[in-house]
């Protein structure tokens, strides 16, 4: 029996700003992106905090997070997520508390414990680039004591947040975070849409040692993937050329705006081996493609839920992207 139509589709938006365009347009194709997709039946939308990234519009990710709200009414809209080590714990309480009394039932907080930057963002950032991240559980604990109900005795509250338990997800790209989410019984989302090649190894963690929890008591797990599909086979690939143009200049340590889709890439064959095991994961083609190329993945992961990235110049090509998974998903 197919897996694709009994399993929840969801989306991942960076908020990618094209070369030619501006923030404000960006803003205005995520909104646009967004309403589609929950019509079309998706179950939510997540965007990602980076910063100092000229491409990337959502370093101010709860911000965008509520005017994404705002502008839907059933979706859960989310993180995917928020780099915990360069918040105070108490800060992200009060903000997605504050997000969950506007939007009551439709927030996710997904948090990854990466700095997400280089250098010189996270002293920026006022975080000490040396510090590493070994204390993100004793972080994630401090979190959760903040959203939980109050304890006797507590000292400081978070006003909003404290009580709105805003369901919390690990994000990784490795064994660490799938190994911390089993341990404290939480849902997993692996980013296979940049890092692939530690997905079923993490997967087998997460699932071996998961403990039940008062929050979920089997083990769920999101998958984020690129899929770029459009009317054919051909014409996914020519756009897909504008993702491949993203992992090339980050191969060569440049970082660009989203390029318009080219017909061929200058790169050298290393270049091309590293740039395709960024894409290791992806689904690119026609809708055919697209529905085989999901149930495969589906089949080889188990995956609880997918979470789809399209990487696309135009607007109106990242809108069809969609379309077509939906009429596929459903058919």
């Amino acid at each position: 029996m197919p897996r694709l139509p009994r399993t929840p589709l969801s989306v991942l938006d960076l908020a990618p700003i094209r070369q030619g365009g501006t923030i404000a347009d960006s803003f205005a194709e995520s909104v646009a992106l967004a309403q589609l997709t929950e019509r079309l039946g998706f179950s939510r939308y997540w965007l990602a905090e980076h910063h100092s990234l000229d491409g990337i519009a959502s370093a101010a990710t709860a911000v965008l997070i509520g005017h994404i709200a705002g502008a839907t009414s059933r979706m859960r809209i989310g993180s995917g997520g928020i780099m915990l080590p360069n918040h105070p714990p108490l800060v992200i309480a009060e903000q997605f508390g504050t997000l969950e009394t506007l939007y009551p039932g439709r927030i996710d907080l997904g948090l990854g414990r990466a700095p997400g930057s280089d250098a010189a963002t996270m002293a920026a950032l006022r975080r000490d680039p040396y510090a590493g991240v070994d204390d993100f559980p004793d972080q994630l604990a401090e979190l959760q004591g903040f959203l939980d109900e109050e304890r006797p005795g507590q000292r400081v509250r978070a006003v909003p947040g404290q009580g709105t338990r805003v369901p919390i997800w690990l994000l990784g790209s490795s064994g660490y975070s799938a190994q911390l989410a089993a341990r404290e019984g939480l849902p997993f989302a692996f980013a296979a849409q940049f890092a692939p090649g530690y997905l079923h190894e993490a997967l087998r963690l997460y699932r071996d040692n998961f403990r039940p929890s008062a929050v979920l008591d089997r083990p769920y797990a999101m998958v984020g993937l690129p899929v770029i599909a459009a009317e054919t086979d051909e014409q996914a690939q020519f756009l897909a050329s504008t993702t491949r143009q993203k992992f090339l200049g980050m191969v060569r340590g440049r970082r660009t705006r989203s390029l318009p889709p080219v017909e061929t890439l200058d790169w050298t064959p290393m270049e091309r081996i590293q740039v395709e095991q960024f894409l290791g994961a992806a689904v690119i083609g026609g809708p055919d493609t697209v529905r085989a190329g999901l149930e495969r993945f589906l089949e080889a992961t188990g995956a609880d839920e997918l979470m789809l990235n399209t990487d696309a110049y135009a607007s109106a090509d990242r809108l069809r992207s969609y379309e077509i998974v939906a009429e596929v998903w459903r058919s």
